[in-house]
């Protein structure tokens, strides 16, 4: 009997050991460029005009929305950023009932109070705000200085370094997937009331004005990405987006949604397809093709601009710096 039992531990303890491995290998492939990434930024970057992204946020403070709100607020106090590009689904689970819904202090206000985030936020509509009020998310904008969003979707142009410029064009998503339209009677209510070809004429238009020196789009979900959610979700936007986005010259299309890092290059396309992590709960990812870096790690990203490049940095929780993205002109 007792050597029965200690055949069966050495075996359970053999197969730990192999899972084990497997776990870190698998892990290992979607973080090994981790290695080849400074920590920290350059120095250069304060003379850049910085912005910071943030995204599937809304969890009443709890996993690392906290901890991750802080860091956001002492990164900003590092580097200087000029405002915050909040991509959606700031508000989980059922969005926002009205500018009076007391989730806007828990999921917003109580959680960025650091001195260095008092300043202009830019939100676009996750699929979460779409679960609610909608209108009210527009609304706030009446209510709390710092939350500037004018309609549904708007751009913003910059100054940047001596003689450059940067437009950045926010966007509604969840209108230009199909299964929220088929979905709109039971929980997005509001999608029905959106007109797709309006917001594309206006983003062709938009796009089309530009001659910018840099154009980034933002939006909450991404054209390209790993995730086990609804492939309709990116097969609609590959075709009804991605187009404008490479007719333009877009040079980065920024989206969240999936709760991880992730950056994407195609063959055929010269847009940097960048999936922003969850600033508060992250999920497990995989390379897929045009993958350059992926990683579960919860966080979120700061762009830096000057006039001969731009770049976005992918960081972890503790002001880490995972990856960057960079483009020069």
């Amino acid at each position: 009997m007792k050597k029965s039992v200690r055949f069966f531990l050495r075996h359970v303890r053999t197969f730990s050991a192999l899972l084990l491995v497997g776990i870190i290998l698998c892990g290992w492939s979607c973080r090994q460029t981790n290695d080849t990434q400074n920590s920290t930024f350059p120095e250069s970057i304060d003379d850049n005009f910085n912005f910071i992204v943030a995204n599937d946020m809304g969890r009443n403070g709890y996993y690392d929305q906290k901890p991750i709100a802080e860091q956001m607020g002492e990164t900003a106090g590092e580097i200087g950023i000029e405002f915050v590009a909040a991509a959606g689904d700031i508000h989980h689970f059922e969005g926002v009932a009205s500018v009076d819904d007391p989730l806007w202090n828990t999921n917003y206000e109580y959680i960025y109070s650091h001195p260095e985030l008092m300043l202009d936020w830019y939100p676009v509509l996750g699929n979460h705000e779409y679960r609610g009020n909608t209108q009210a998310v527009l609304d706030y904008s009446g209510v709390s200085r710092r939350w500037c969003m004018p309609a549904r979707y708007y751009d913003k142009t910059f100054e940047v370094g001596d003689s450059s410029t940067l437009k950045v064009v926010f966007i509604d998503t969840a209108p230009l997937i199909d299964k929220y339209h088929k979905e709109s009677e039971e929980s997005y209510r509001d999608v029905a009331a959106q007109d797709m070809q309006a917001q594309l004429h206006w983003i062709d238009s938009v796009l089309n004005a530009s001659h910018d020196t840099w154009k980034v789009v933002i939006g909450h979900h991404p054209v390209y990405a790993q995730t086990p959610k609804d492939e309709i979700e990116r097969e609609n936007l590959q075709e009804r987006l991605d187009p404008l986005l490479r007719k333009y010259g877009v040079d980065m299309y920024i989206a969240g949604h999936i709760h991880n890092f992730q950056h994407i290059q195609m063959p055929d396309s010269p847009v940097d397809y960048v999936v922003n992590s969850s600033a508060s709960l992250s999920r497990k990812v995989s390379p897929i093709e045009g993958t350059q870096y992926c990683s579960p790690e919860p966080g979120f990203s700061v762009v830096s601009v000057s006039d001969q490049e731009l770049s976005l940095y992918m960081l972890d929780k503790t002001g880490h710096v995972l990856h960057t993205v960079t483009r020069t002109k």
